[in-house]
């Protein structure tokens, strides 16, 4: 069979995604930092935008009667299409959430303005040993020591290594360890986790022969907490042993992590929920967002029409184009995300009120049915923001979840309340015979929620709490 090429017209329908409105589905995920970000860039690229002054555009107003008065008027404009745009109400009215609230309920003062450079540990070492010895010998080799502990405060170079000249002394590296091992905090420059607590031992000068024995020989063991098979192999009461564990417990080990120089992560709401007497109130955080309208300059010169070149013109009017959606998308996301948040608090006001115990279980799908949207534009605007509540700053994705079902009445309850009431019965349990996982689904069917065994296993470990055998205390 020959292979023929044809010409043929053919008529369908595909949905294409524009440059504007890849660009306001992109909006639609940025958190504020990144917004502010991106319109700072935009004020840079785009010169028919501008940056809308509140202060100078009320002097403006004041003194635009007089100015007037005295300035002939201009002739009219030829017919433009672009011209003729009322440009004061292109954008539509955004009163609907931006409310007028006092920002001092908002303020909060800066954590970063109060304060200073964290002292490493590196710092904090060097203090005491140029206070513990004058030596040059034992000062060169403790600063190569300290120079090379981790975050954690570990030496996990050998001694050896440290410099490739040897020392004088070969005792000489031995002397310093210990030397800078005698430091606060107790337990640093050790090279193994077991070094680490048995020097916080000997700072405590207990009598801790079974913990010691423990570090030395059972280390690996003390993770699975089994005392009933570590008595029965050291030939003591299973009581000692538990008394050795909790011992170990108040041991800290990762001593040089208090000392951490990483940066705090401040999070700024993008929104956020005030209850005013009884009602809660939404508000947009919008400090810093710079007001965008269009030069007027670069109207004027859109007015005339004769004046300018075709390409000064186009070039104009693909810049106009440009900052017109940018403003206008701008608006939509803050619309959006206010409409979002207002179907929250709509659905989640018991939780606002009264906290997690009173979380309902939540869908992307109810909330987009709620402000007639599509499910993934509910997606975009809740992802990568925080909002603040009375219930503390949170995720916007924070209230999504599914639900448990309950036996009575066909209901379903929060999974995150099934994880709380979880929680509370693990903490307020006896710490003699504490609650297994099959005995959590049995106490939660009585109060109504139906929920599995391996169900109750994934939240405890969610919970970071270890199984019924590892809490048992004797």
């Amino acid at each position: 069979m020959a292979l023929e090429t044809k010409l043929s017209l053919r008529q369908t329908q595909r949905m294409i995604m524009t440059q504007s409105l890849q660009q306001a589905i992109g909006l639609l995920q940025l958190n504020r930092m990144e917004l502010i970000q991106t319109v700072r860039q935009e004020l840079e690229e785009n010169p028919l935008l501008e940056e809308e002054l509140i202060e100078a555009a009320e002097e403006v107003a004041e003194a635009k009667p007089d100015v007037a008065a005295e300035e002939p008027a201009e002739p009219e404009p030829k017919e433009d299409k672009l011209s003729e745009t009322d440009w004061e109400s292109y954008l539509q009215d955004a009163s609907d959430y931006r409310r007028e609230f006092p920002r001092e309920e908002l303020e909060r003062a800066a954590p970063e303005d109060t304060m200073t450079r964290p002292r490493s540990l590196a710092d904090h070492l060097t203090f005491q040993l140029y206070l513990s010895t004058s030596d040059p010998d034992l000062l060169t080799w403790a600063n190569l020591i300290i120079g090379n502990l981790d975050e954690n405060g570990y030496l996990a170079v050998p001694l050896e290594q440290l410099s490739e000249a040897p020392p004088t002394d070969p005792a000489l590296p031995e002397r310093s360890l210990r030397l800078v091992q005698s430091f606060d905090p107790v337990g640093v420059a050790a090279r193994d986790l077991g070094e680490c607590l048995l020097l916080q031992l000997d700072a405590l000068g207990a009598e801790a022969r079974l913990a010691r024995c423990l570090i030395t020989e059972h280390l690996l063991e003390l993770e699975h907490r089994n005392i009933a098979r570590l008595a029965d192999r050291l030939k003591v009461p299973p009581r000692e042993v538990q008394a050795a564990l909790e011992l170990i417990a108040t041991l800290e080990p990762k001593p040089g992590r208090t000392f951490s120089t990483e940066e705090p992560r401040y999070i700024t709401p993008d929104v956020a929920i005030v209850k005013l007497d009884d009602r809660f109130v939404v508000v947009l955080n919008e400090d810093g967002l710079p007001r965008l309208r269009v030069s007027g300059y670069y109207r004027s010169i859109l007015s005339r029409r004769g004046q300018n070149s075709k390409e000064t013109r186009e070039y104009v009017e693909g810049k106009m184009r440009s900052a017109l959606w940018l403003i206008r998308s701008i608006e939509q996301r803050q619309r959006t995300l206010y409409k979002v948040t207002e179907s929250i608090v709509k659905f989640q006001r018991q939780f606002l009120e009264k906290g997690i115990s009173a979380m309902r279980p939540l869908t992307l799908k109810e909330v987009a049915e709620d402000i007639g949207m599509h499910e993934s534009t509910v997606s975009r605007v809740t992802t990568n923001k925080y909002v603040h509540t009375p219930q503390g700053l949170l995720e916007l994705k924070y209230f999504f979840h599914r639900g448990v079902p309950a036996t009575d009445g066909g209901g379903t309850v929060s999974s995150l309340s099934v994880k709380e009431i979880v929680r509370k019965l693990l903490i307020q349990e006896d710490q003699g015979k504490p609650l297994s996982d099959q005995k959590i689904v049995e106490i939660l069917q009585q109060q109504g929620v139906e929920i599995a065994r391996r169900t109750v296993a994934k939240y405890r470990s969610q919970l970071r709490i270890p199984s019924s055998s590892k809490r048992r205390r004797y």
